[in-house]
Parts: C-alpha cells; structure tokens; sequence
C-alpha cells in the first residue's frame, strides 16, 4: 500500500440541506484487500484510488452501515421484484469503460438531476475512469445489467474477505418498472449468500436523506461506532 496523499476538505454537505461537512480523503496506489477491508470496517469508501469519509465533528447523521446477510430473508417483495426482472441478463467483470458505460452515467445523471435537484456535471472519460475503473486491483468488479444487447445497469462493487462493498450504481430510467436499484442490492445479497460473505458495506445511512434513508429497510443491519482510526478497535452495533 502506498499512501500518496492525504486531506480534509470542509464543503457543502452532500446529503442534508444547509449544513457544512468535513470529509478525510486518502489518495492510495495499490491498496490490497486487506488494506481496503480494514478502511471499510472504519467507515470508508473507495472510488477509484480516493478512499473517504466523513468527519464532521458536531454531527452524526451519516452512519456506516452493513447488511447482515447470514441472517437477511427475502421479502415477498423482493421476490417479485427478482421475477419480474427474471429476464434481464447480468454479468459480472472487473471495471471497464465503453461509450455505453459514459451514455448510461449522463442519461442516469440528468434524470437525477431533473427528478431530484442532484447537481450536473458533464463527465468525462477521464473522471469516470479515475472514478470507476481505476484502482480496482484484485478486489473491484462491476455488474453489467442488460436488456438483450441494451446496456441498462451497472453496479460497482469491491468482494472483500467477509463482505462485499457497494461502491456506485446507476441504471437507465427507462426501465424503472424494474426497480434496478432495489434488483442490484438483492443480486448482492443473493451473491454473497452463495459465496459465505458476511456483510453487504451499503456506505452512509443518513435518515433525513431521501437518497439513502432507504437502506434502513434491509434488516438485520449494523451501524458503526464513531469515526474511528486506523489504529483503533472498530465496534458495528
């Protein structure tokens, strides 16, 4: 592991309206999955080589949080939603980046924007790349949702030794009848069942959030403890 950079930015918080947030990133080139699984188990993410969270000392909003998928059952709920979607194809890779990948991020992103006020950038090659593909060493896949040839999906994700990490997904808006997103996070589950993977690492749980008040709806799941560091014990409640 080599740790090239190390910062705190303080910005506009990312998931509650007028509030400031302090965010530590590590930039780290080849990080294995050893490394990665003990910044996740402290309430990291990883995009690319950027590893972050936050550390907003006077709020607690956003919680570490991870399905207990040993003890997860599936829903009638979710078994509809995995029927009805029983003839989109999935496929599983390490990252890679095609102008289907780039359409689908604007399509997604600009339906986003419209629907729920998300702030637009146009991305570029380079950015999802540094983003999404880059990084991935051993441990990155991503998921690749289709429609006969019609890429509609993609989920990034890092398998670790106990669990896996969601890291992104996004899908193509046309196809909302299928709640991708919910049809992503249950083929995770289903995944890890069948390979003995403890946890899904599902990111932030903040309730107040529209975007992600959502993941309190997969139980059992346990929260983190603080912000703890590198060299202290971690504790999920």
């Amino acid at each position: 592991m080599n740790l090239l950079k190390e910062f705190s930015l303080n910005d506009t918080c990312s998931y509650l309206k007028n509030k400031e947030q302090v965010t530590h990133y590590k930039i780290i080139d080849s990080c294995d999955a050893k490394n990665t699984q003990n910044l996740v188990e402290r309430g990291f993410r990883r995009f690319g080589k950027m590893y972050f969270r936050p550390i907003c000392s006077d709020c607690n909003a956003c919680q570490s949080i991870k399905i207990d998928v040993e003890n997860f059952t599936f829903s009638k709920s979710h078994r509809r939603v995995i029927k009805k979607a029983q003839n989109i194809q999935s496929y599983i890779q390490t990252p890679t980046l095609t102008q289907a990948h780039i359409d689908l991020f604007e399509k997604y992103h600009l339906y986003m924007h419209d629907k729920k006020g998300w702030d637009y950038q146009k991305t570029s090659i380079k950015h999802y790349y540094n983003s999404f593909v880059s990084g991935h060493e051993n441990y990155g896949y991503e998921v690749l949702y289709y429609d006969k040839e019609k890429l509609i999906g993609v989920d990034l994700i890092d398998i670790l030794q106990d669990g896996i990490s969601s890291i992104y997904f996004y899908y193509d808006p046309e196809y909302l009848e299928y709640s991708l997103g919910k049809l992503s996070l249950l083929f995770q589950i289903k995944y890890a069942k069948r390979n003995h993977k403890k946890w899904i690492y599902l990111g932030y749980y903040v309730e107040n959030s529209p975007s992600l008040s959502y993941k309190s709806d997969y139980k059992p799941y346990k929260t983190l403890e603080g912000k703890p560091t590198e060299n202290e014990d971690y504790i999920w409640n």
